[in-house]
């Protein structure tokens, strides 16, 4: 089987194999016409706590339980939009407790940790999940808010994440706003 038939089609036909018993891949990518941002394989919220789950039941290891995670982090994040910010944290620090390599991938304690003034951990939150993730622009520039909340901005611009070229125009244009100073205006005319 070719490289391209394991990543592009849906479905793979096979003479000797009956259809209701053929593959359906997980590696099958979105076409693009249905979102607007670039096709990823598979969320990695989603990714990992199912490869996860699959290890530890097969080495009968794992202290985790992604599954309670995954619980959490919604609960956090719907406690936030509620507005119990400080509920919110509880549940995102939960599902780091349940599964700590949730940790890597939660931008949304970072923003929580922002709104209850916890600015160093919302760094480091957001830190880690561009670590993770180098094209991470809103974390960025998150980290940079959070920064410089603790030091000012010309601390926090001599320390601002370096993150990969964005597609989105606009949030080029946020980036180096943020970075390099500069007009807002411009950045207005992108999302006009």
């Amino acid at each position: 089987m070719s490289l391209t038939q394991i990543v592009n089609p849906i479905i793979y036909p096979s003479r000797t194999i009956p259809r209701r018993f053929t593959a359906i891949s997980p590696f099958k990518t979105l076409s693009p016409q249905f979102s607007r941002h670039p096709p990823h394989a598979l969320s990695r919220r989603l990714f990992l706590p199912s490869v996860s789950s699959i290890w530890d039941a097969i080495t009968g290891g794992g202290d985790s339980n992604p599954r309670e995670a995954i619980a959490a982090v919604r609960r956090g994040m719907q406690l936030f939009r509620q507005g119990d910010v400080a509920g919110s944290v509880a549940e995102f620090d939960r599902a780091i407790i349940l599964d700590p390599r949730q940790k890597a991938y939660l931008w949304q304690r970072g923003l929580s940790l922002y709104y209850v003034d916890r600015f160093e951990e919302g760094a480091e939150q957001f830190r880690i999940d561009v670590a993770q993730n180098p094209n991470d622009t809103e974390e960025s520039i998150w980290c940079f808010i959070c920064e410089a909340r603790l030091h000012g901005v010309d601390v926090a611009r001599t320390q601002f994440l370096e993150v990969g070229r964005d597609s989105r125009p606009v949030m080029r244009e946020a980036y180096n706003l943020f970075k390099n100073g500069g007009d807002p205006e411009k950045v207005l005319r992108h999302v006009s």
